[in-house]
């Protein structure tokens, strides 16, 4: 069957699916496989579901006539949706980097809805299957597209701008992140400026911030850049974002200077595609982070920075001198371990470690197996192998009064901490 006829048939549903349980009626169910799970197998549970229609592509599980068999289920996933992208004809936004991807992601979004119809990446389905997922979710009335791309080796940025073939593109910076699979931080800046050499390819749009000199070096001499940062200025991070854009002052809801710049680019988006400068600040002032993403939570008499989505040893850095800088008497940071670091690793945390002492910190909890193996003879610092031994300590030693920052990757799920403050 022709990619054509199945794009007739998807025309047909009203969503996808690729999780037998989270199937809605009339959806369109993908059976991809994985290392521990067959898809296929699940093809006859979910029409019984109530699913329009089935990808799989495995001979003896097609036993219904709305089954559709093909080579390869991912694949066709894939080309299903640069299909439906081509057909959809509107402009797609695409972005990328190291820190603050999912958040500026969340502002552009939040910017552009006041004008358009927008769609966008759910979540951080920004991979090999949540970008074709997330172009499938474009509606015929969706004006504007916004799609997020992580990666976490080159030629991946490569692969998934081929699916999205975006309009527009920006990349939120370069940092120590995957550096396992980048081969280093020249392997990073190579492999995210992947976005760019495809928009360059394509002659579409780049937005760059002036003040990022690395990202105007890979952009050299290509004339399609959309520059901004010379109508903005940051004034104050204390604990929140304050910044003047066209002489209009914005106070915001997110912390840290690291999210000066990912509110710039929303700025500039919106700038570029005729958004008004009052919807543009009112929204940037209301926008409140979720998802553990810089959020700021009081428990008991605590106030928490709580920034435990992920880590790298750039976003760390980052978080360690907005809250080594911030006005408090009392301030306790609780890090833990950052991952997919290779070789690199054991120096990364020891250098996460000296650094962390350079502030006005009175405790710094270093959590995780990485962490434990660094050295240093600070007063202020106490190592913890696992979550369960900061669990003890905090059980036998409550903070209270304290000003916190939680942060560590994903796998460190350190939002835990506030089950135990």
């Amino acid at each position: 069957m022709t990619i054509e006829q199945i794009y007739k048939a998807f025309l047909e549903c009203d969503s996808i699916s690729t999780d037998t349980r989270k199937i809605n009626s009339g959806c369109m169910f993908f059976a991809l496989k994985g290392d521990n799970f067959n898809g296929n197998m699940f093809a006859l549970e979910a029409l019984k579901k109530g699913a329009s229609y089935v990808i799989i592509d495995e001979k003896q599980y097609a036993k219904h006539d709305h089954c559709i068999l093909v080579e390869n289920v991912l694949h066709t996933l894939q080309a299903l949706a640069t299909h439906h992208r081509k057909k959809l004809d509107i402009p797609i936004i695409a972005l990328t980097g190291s820190n603050g991807k999912t958040t500026t992601k969340e502002l552009i979004n939040a910017v552009l809805s006041t004008t358009y119809k927008t769609s966008a990446t759910k979540g951080n389905l920004n991979n090999h299957i949540g970008v074709p997922l997330t172009l499938l979710e474009f509606k015929a009335d969706t004006e504007i597209g916004i799609v997020e791309m992580g990666a976490n080796h080159q030629k991946e940025i490569e692969f998934l701008s081929n699916i999205a073939l975006p309009d527009y593109g920006l990349i939120t910076n370069f940092g120590k992140a995957h550096l396992e699979g980048f081969g280093g931080i020249e392997g990073v800046i190579k492999g995210k400026s992947e976005l760019y050499d495809h928009l360059k390819s394509h002659q579409k749009t780049i937005f760059v911030n002036d003040n990022d000199q690395t990202q105007i070096e890979q952009i050299g001499n290509y004339k399609k850049v959309i520059r901004f940062g010379s109508n903005m200025k940051m004034l104050s991070a204390q604990p929140f974002v304050v910044l003047q854009f066209n002489k209009i002052k914005i106070v915001t809801h997110l912390t840290g200077a690291y999210n000066y710049n990912n509110i710039a680019v929303a700025i500039a988006v919106g700038g570029y595609f005729k958004v008004d400068d009052d919807s543009i600040s009112k929204t940037i002032a209301n926008y409140i982070p979720s998802n553990n993403r810089s959020q700021i939570i009081e428990k008991g008499s605590n106030q928490i920075i709580l920034d435990a989505y992920n880590a790298n040893p750039t976003s760390m850095m980052a978080a360690l001198d907005n809250f080594g800088n911030l006005n408090s008497s009392e301030k306790v940071a609780i890090l833990g371990d950052m991952f997919e670091l290779g070789e690199a690793s054991h120096m990364e945390h020891q250098s996460i470690s000296d650094y962390s002492q350079k502030f006005d910190i009175n405790n710094i909890f270093l959590v995780g197996k990485l962490f434990f193996e660094t050295v240093n003879h600070s007063d202020k610092i106490k190592r913890f192998k696992s979550f369960e031994d900061l669990k003890t300590e905090l059980a036998n030693n409550p903070l209270n009064n304290k000003y916190l920052l939680i942060k560590g990757s994903r796998g460190m799920a350190l939002e835990r901490v506030l089950d135990v403050l």
